[in-house]
């Protein structure tokens, strides 16, 4: 038989599976902060045994986005004004440092004009999912065109959150048009090698969450959602 390409058939466990669902949940809003996670509804949304549910969520305990209430259970991890003021702060101090490695070592930054243009397009149609997708690749880029391996590693983690505040916020009269609209600029001034002005571009582009009040946007969304079902994990 000659070489085909014939690739091991991969079985990801169940509690991966139920992870992954749950996270996208999550961080994409339609699960809220503050929102009980109970594991008999989970279980009956997905069709699963309660196991790899309670695994699943201790899973995304240990990744932040859920913690546990004494005599209450799990339910998502509640985002506080201080939380987003922080994780601004961080990613800020990573961009920044991505683009003057960036810059330094002379990177090829073509491959960032990817996701710029699938941000316009899905500004374009309104589709708010596909320009934060979009937006999380541009970024990732970003990072790893740094070549800096633990820099990489606390991004991973520190996005989960950005991608939840995204949502959030996104989720209210915000213009993708210009959302899509910062990030051109930043790719031509890392090709002019223009540090200064690609370190002040990146720092901007987080001044319009420095305004952010979680509780306000949750509660505008409860309200806007009325009596949901609990764990809505789809």
């Amino acid at each position: 038989m000659a070489d085909a390409a014939l690739h091991p058939i991969e079985q990801t466990p169940l509690r991966v599976q139920v992870a992954e669902r749950l996270r996208t949940a999550i961080v994409t809003g339609r699960l809220l902060p503050g929102e009980p996670l109970t594991e008999t509804a989970i279980a009956e949304q997905l069709n699963v045994s309660r196991a790899p549910v309670r695994e699943a969520i201790q899973d995304l305990e240990n990744d932040g986005l859920v913690e546990t209430v004494p005599y209450r259970g799990k339910r998502v991890k509640p985002l506080s004004v201080r939380e987003v003021s922080e994780i601004r702060e961080m990613r800020q101090h990573f961009e920044v440092m991505a683009v003057r490695r960036i810059v330094e070592r002379g990177a090829d930054v073509t491959e960032l004009w990817a996701p710029c243009r699938a941000m316009e397009t899905a500004a374009a149609e309104g589709d708010r999912d596909a320009l934060i997708s979009a937006d999380e690749i541009f970024h990732r880029t970003l990072i790893r065109l740094s070549d800096h391996h633990l820099l990489g590693q606390l991004w991973a983690g520190l996005y989960l959150r950005i991608h939840q505040i995204m949502s959030l916020r996104n989720d209210q009269d915000v213009d993708l048009v210009d959302i899509a609209g910062t990030h051109p600029p930043i790719v031509r001034a890392l090709e002019s090698g223009d540090v200064a002005c690609a370190v002040r571009l990146v720092s901007e582009h987080f001044d319009a969450l420095a305004d952010f009040d979680p509780a306000r946007i949750v509660g505008a969304l409860e309200r806007g959602r009325g009596a949901g079902p609990t764990g809505d994990a789809r």
